[in-house]
């Protein structure tokens, strides 16, 4: 049953990083790299997965593949940079 929790969450971190390279507006800021984008996503899902299969054990794949999901969210809103906002130094 792992290995199906483990295929659902990476094919789920695929479709959100997909989807936010594609569909996300540009008001909300860019990606730093799209390989990068691309691969975070699958990454944290997993990593989600094998987090959350672990704290609640077998047998609770939905729950497993919301925290998957919560997860390569979280993850992937941390790529996002501000496009508009003007940079300020650390010493101005």
């Amino acid at each position: 049953m792992i290995l199906w929790e483990a295929l659902g969450s990476v094919l789920i971190g695929l479709a959100v990083s997909y989807g936010a390279l594609r569909w996300l507006p540009e008001r909300y800021g860019q990606f730093r790299s799209r390989p990068l984008t691309l691969a975070t996503g699958p990454v944290a899902a997993l990593f989600g997965a094998l987090l959350a299969h672990s704290v609640l054990g077998p047998g609770h794949t939905p729950a497993t593949l919301a925290v998957s999901l919560g997860v390569a969210v979280a993850l992937l809103s941390l790529l996002l940079r501000q496009g508009d906002r003007a940079r300020r130094s650390a010493t101005a």
